[in-house]
Formats: C-alpha cells, structure tokens, sequence
C-alpha cells in the first residue's frame, strides 16, 4: 500500500472559528441565485390566468416579461458585488456574482390587451385575461 507523503493543508485546521461561519450565510444566498430556476404556482380561473413567480431579492427593473406567441417570458437578473477592504482602504477581496434567470410558459386564449402584473416582496404576479381563440399578437407586459 503506498502512502501519499505531500504535506497536508491545514488552512482549514488554522483558520479562526469566527471564519467558519463568516460566509455561512452569504454561500446560501449566492445558492438562491445560481439556480435557473424560478418557482412558480399556474392558476386557470373562470375568466383569466394567474401566475405567480418567487423572485426573491430582485428589483424590479431587472424582470422583463414578454408574451409573444401564446408564450409568456419570465426573464429575471441579479447582479451582487462584494468589496471589503482594510482600513486602509486596501481591497483585500472582491467578489461579483450575475445569474440570469427565465422561464416560459404556454397559454391558449389569452386576451394580449389584458395582462396586468405586478411585483412585490419578492413575489411576481401576473393576471393573464382569456379571450376567444384564434388571434395572437405580441406584446410586452409593463410590471406595476
């Protein structure tokens, strides 16, 4: 059996306590926004559709929505940056992170000139009012 004799990394073993949960939180976070996945819940009511997508942290102005050929478009981006410096004001570490986000949904019978939508705490909701069948156009939505 043949050992491996090159030296350990102990940078794990000599780093403070404090330091192992520094970024704890943060590494979750950044978790959140790498995924391309947005949650949603689809809803038909008698009279319209409603879609609801969890968007948690995103401003608003970085959300389009689109519906173009019985499709609607949820394109969402998030863009964090990190700067800490000593006191000094020498960078010690940066770190940037971007993450872009879509989905897209089918919908028949939607009334184009009757979606609404808006966006709060994180929660974006769209009301997708139904027409006959048979017409498509494209549009853009302006979220409230």
């Amino acid at each position: 059996m043949a050992f491996d004799m090159r030296p350990f990394n102990h940078s794990f073993f000599n780093m403070e306590p404090s330091d192992f949960f520094k970024d704890f939180g943060r590494h979750m976070l950044d978790d959140a926004f790498t995924t391309s996945h947005i949650k949603t819940d689809i809803k038909e009511l008698d009279d319209a559709y409603v879609v609801e997508a969890e968007l948690p942290g995103m401003d608003k102005e970085n959300i389009q929505l689109k519906f173009e050929n019985n499709v609607l478009t949820i394109t969402a981006q998030h863009s964090v940056e990190d700067r800490k410096e000593d006191e000094e004001g020498r960078m010690i570490r940066q770190e940037r992170h971007f993450s872009n986000m879509q989905r897209s949904f089918t919908f028949n019978n939607v009334d184009e000139n009757n979606i609404k939508a808006s966006y709060q705490n994180g929660m974006l909701n769209v009301t997708l009012g139904k027409r006959t069948p048979g017409r498509s156009t494209n549009s853009d939505i302006p979220i409230d």
